[in-house]
């Protein structure tokens, strides 16, 4: 594992290429927030997080988080960022403070009959697969409205907004048209039912310059903060 020193170093490398996007974008650094991914990295990562100041992580596997938990005493909020399979819907709905990979009709019905279970309001991202791959979940653009519709019925959900992975194989002009794509769908979606869906969760470490500028407002970064994956 990194020492504290070399992360807090990678952290401001980070956090100055979101400011130097940010201002080739004309935006304000702080409309854009950080998730750092710490998904295979050993829960010490996670409280070299909160001592730098930030509030949450962003974690792949259901189990992993439940480990973790187990040997963490500090204060984070943990999202899931992976797929979710819908029969572990009771585990993660009791274990993240927010699920950005809600990906289909099943997993939204079952989320919401979890949460009401734990009688909780869980914040959700619904997941939509922008670039339409198809090795890749998540909801296609045509599939979006119904799956808004379903989560604004949903009395125990609460939508925030949009989660996209771009290709990374075919160069970043592909990853900028599925991000100009998922803002797109965020402006349709809000139009369409009149709300707001203030988050857009889209760009990693290779291709957050493109997210920023088409209006990301959370980054999630694991390999430029931690280094490569310890395991897979």
């Amino acid at each position: 594992m990194l020492s504290y020193p070399d992360f807090c170093e990678r952290l401001a490398q980070v956090q100055s290429r979101i400011a130097a996007a940010c201002r080739l974008a004309g935006r304000e650094p702080a409309s854009v927030s950080l998730l750092p991914v710490t998904k295979y990295h050993p829960v010490g990562v996670v409280e070299y997080v909160t001592r730098s100041g930030l509030s949450a992580v962003g974690e792949n596997r259901v189990q992993e988080v439940s480990d973790k938990q187990a040997h963490f005493e500090g204060a984070v909020r943990w999202e899931l960022i992976g797929h979710l399979q819908s029969n572990k819907a009771n585990t993660a709905a009791r274990l993240f403070d927010r699920i950005q990979s809600v990906d289909s009709l099943k997993l939204i019905a079952r989320l919401n009959r979890a949460a009401e279970a734990q009688e909780k309001v869980l914040p959700i991202l619904l997941q939509c697969n922008v670039a339409r791959e198809q090795q890749k979940t998540g909801l296609l653009a045509e599939a979006l409205p119904e799956a808004m519709e379903q989560v604004l019925a949903a009395k125990y959900l609460e939508v925030d907004g949009l989660m996209t992975i771009a290709p990374i194989e075919d160069g970043s002009g592909c990853a900028a048209k599925a991000f100009d794509g998922l803002r797109h769908l965020r402006e349709a979606m809000q139009a369409r039912f009149g709300l707001a869906l203030p988050e857009l969760s889209m760009g990693m470490t290779g291709d957050l310059e493109a997210a920023i500028a088409a209006g990301s407002t959370q980054i999630r970064v694991g390999t430029a903060l931690f280094g490569p994956r310890p395991s897979a």
